[in-house]
């Protein structure tokens, strides 16, 4: 057990020590600062931006910057769409796969561009090596630089900057922060024994004298960008559990640090550009205290093991079901709050397959969408909450809301409410409408408490843009690919809309000088108020179907049913 917590505590002492290098780093890139890439990038992106043919000194409005991200994004969508529906006839498909069938090729593209990559696949046996390479790994780069875009225009808008331009912060958010890493990242998986070969599947002998098919193909840069663009979607069906795309401690340490890498450092920009880091520290810590609980209490499940089991072996034993023993109970209870507090949404482990407290954390974490939440959006949401805070407290004590010294007036609420309703809309309606004809759309493969989390964790994890899954669902027909489409387009469009717009407003407001009578947001009070406001607003909204999921199934474990 000792040795468990141990290596969990190794990789979070990492975390924290990384954020504000690379907090500082983004700050910089973001700020248009010097920085050591600059002999190198510079000449690129002048290329880059003449051939898109972009202003570099050109500023977007809030209206502008969105319809710049939907229309970009569409443009993407509809060439990934077309690559996957031809993949039969185009080159580097060495095993001679067909296309898939319309409604799964599009729910994996509206996937991958939303940077959601849920996937009602599996990656080797569906996908060629073109479309993997050229299709979704292009968009695991396109979509992760769309979060970090709007993320950096919020927060220049909440204090008080311009917006910027879209097209400016997607390109630098690849040539000077995900591309840099990403190369890094791919060599040390390669060193680590990750494949990267265009070379067709092997046929091999086994032991026992029968033949095996390996599956192979190039993995390496594409596990990188998954992780750290939380992206999630695997190369192979099985995604990290699979020993080419996560063989050892050493790859498994790496993928678990860069899925939080990011999001965790972009708190750290915000203080940067707010120009106030001890704000930054607060959020990050009280981030970082539910981040933590929601560990422990999930490798505490996984390691007390199912007291049914443990009844009829005589002892407790650790819940080893649907984990790989390379990694065993601790780094896999890691790895599944991670994957979707980042909303990365990989897996080292079926999270079909965790106890009932793996399954409320992981559920939580989508349904808060701040722990630490998606590439830039993640933090951009967990100032929607402070902002709410503030209008709350300042309601409270008498005092007009102001942030960064600038008014919460209606405007900004209407915009931030939206924010987060959009969430349980997206995930409370077709969910509900799945257990109104459960035997016609259901697709569960489990009975009673176990299969209502099946259900919600999917579309949780559409709306929540996050990808992973319970499994065991039949998710692989016309109703969940259609309908899980929709979730992932309101939990992604609508909320960046809302953003731009509210850091729009912001932007144009004028500064209030702070006075005796302001209300202090840097302040640990108020950081424990916002924390009250998350559990409040965020998760007593889902408290129902927790209850109906994870929690009831622990009581009906508790007592040997």
């Amino acid at each position: 057990m000792l040795q468990g917590f141990i290596q969990i505590a190794l990789i979070l002492l990492l975390i924290i020590a990384s954020t504000p290098f690379l907090g500082k780093y983004m700050a910089n890139v973001y700020m248009g600062n010097r920085t050591f890439l600059d002999p190198i990038i510079h000449p690129l992106e002048k290329i880059i931006y003449a051939l898109i043919g972009v202003n570099p000194q050109h500023e977007m409005t809030g209206k502008q910057y969105a319809i710049a991200v939907l229309y970009s994004n569409i443009a993407m969508g509809i060439f990934v769409f077309l690559i996957l529906m031809t993949q039969g006839i185009l080159p580097l498909n060495p095993t001679g796969l067909t296309a898939p069938s319309w409604d799964l090729a599009l729910h994996t593209t509206i996937s991958f561009v939303t940077n959601t990559n849920q996937q009602h696949y599996s990656g080797e046996t569906t996908f060629s090596y073109a479309s993997q390479m050229f299709a979704l790994g292009f968009l695991m780069f396109t979509s992760a630089a769309t979060g970090l875009a709007v993320g950096i225009a919020f927060i220049r808008g909440l204090t008080g900057r311009n917006l910027g331009n879209f097209y400016i912060d997607l390109t630098k958010s690849i040539t000077r922060i995900l591309l840099p890493i990403s190369l890094i990242g791919a060599f040390l998986l390669i060193f680590a024994g990750v494949p990267e070969t265009l070379a067709a599947p092997v046929t091999v002998t086994t032991l026992e004298g029968a033949t095996q098919t390996i599956a192979r193909g190039p993995v390496a840069h594409f596990e990188i960008i998954k992780q750290l663009g939380e992206n999630g979607g695997g190369f192979f069906g099985i995604n990290s559990a699979h020993p080419y795309e996560n063989p050892n401690n050493f790859s498994n340490l790496l993928a678990t640090w860069a899925m939080v890498a990011i999001p965790s450092a972009f708190i750290y920009t915000y203080g940067i550009f707010a120009n106030n880091l001890k704000q930054a520290w607060l959020v990050f810590w009280l981030v970082f205290v539910i981040f933590v609980f929601l560990i422990a209490i999930t490798a505490i499940g996984e390691f007390n093991g199912n007291p049914i089991i443990n009844s009829i072996l005589g002892g407790q034993q650790p819940n080893l079901e649907g984990k790989e023993v390379r990694f065993g109970w601790a780094q896999t209870a890691l790895w599944a709050v991670t994957t979707t507090a980042t909303m990365c949404g990989a897996v080292n482990g079926m999270h079909d397959s965790l106890m009932p407290p793996g399954g409320f954390s992981t559920l939580s974490n989508m349904f808060l969408q701040i722990i630490w939440g998606g590439q830039g959006t993640g933090t951009a949401y967990l100032f929607i909450y402070l902002i709410l805070a503030v209008f709350l407290t300042g309601l409270m004590v008498g005092r007009t809301p102001e942030f960064l010294g600038r008014k919460i007036e209606k405007r900004e609420i209407v915009l931030g409410s939206v924010v987060l309703l959009v969430h349980p809309f997206a995930v409370l309606i077709p969910w509900s409408i799945v257990f109104a004809f459960p035997d016609t759309l259901g697709g569960i493969s489990n009975p009673g408490f176990h299969g209502v989390s099946q259900v919600v964790y999917e579309y949780t994890s559409a709306a929540a843009n996050n990808g992973s899954g319970f499994e065991g669902l039949g998710d692989n027909t016309l109703w969940w690919n259609l309908s899980t489409s929709i979730s992932i387009l309101l939990g992604r469009y609508v909320p960046i809309i809302a953003l731009l717009l509210l850091a729009d407003g912001m932007s144009r407001k004028q500064a209030v000088p702070m006075t005796s009578g302001t209300l202090r947001t840097d302040t640990g009070l108020f950081t424990g108020v916002t924390g009250g406001v998350v559990l409040i607003l965020g998760a007593l909204t889902f408290f129902p179907v927790l209850v109906l999921g994870p929690i009831a199934e622990a009581f009906l474990i508790a007592k040997g049913g």
